[in-house]
């Protein structure tokens, strides 16, 4: 459905319409890659630090170690079979925050998602 829509603006010849039609097929997506889940979300630093809190806590994960500075934050949490999970925040403008998730040490695409989903909860 995407590439016919593509291909219909392409042979139209408007360049802004087919860089308009790329954004909006990737919004909302995750990006999984090397066992870490990578997203990018229109919210302020200080509300997506609440809501990655919020959203483990939802879960019923204990966060177990806080590491914050003015543009980056990382939840160090453990869940149920001691599964350690990180998820990093990170102050990509004044509007834009991004989010890094890892499940142990070589990931879990499904939990990942599942920690997104419940971190969006919130947003």
């Amino acid at each position: 459905m995407v590439v016919s829509v593509l291909v219909a603006i392409l042979c139209s010849g408007c360049a802004a319409a087919v860089v308009g039609a790329a954004a909006a097929a990737g919004a909302g997506t995750y990006a999984y890659v090397n066992g870490q889940l990578k997203t990018s979300e229109a919210i302020s630093y200080e509300k997506a630090q609440a809501a990655a809190s919020a959203g483990l806590s939802d879960l019923g994960y204990n966060i177990s170690a806080t590491e914050h500075d003015a543009i980056k934050t990382k939840y160090t949490a453990r869940g149920s079979g001691d599964k350690k999970v990180t998820v990093m925040v990170e102050k990509s403008s004044a509007t834009v925050s991004e989010f890094r998730i890892r499940v142990g040490t070589f990931g879990d695409k499904a939990l990942s998602v599942a920690i997104m989903d419940a971190i969006k909860k919130h947003l």
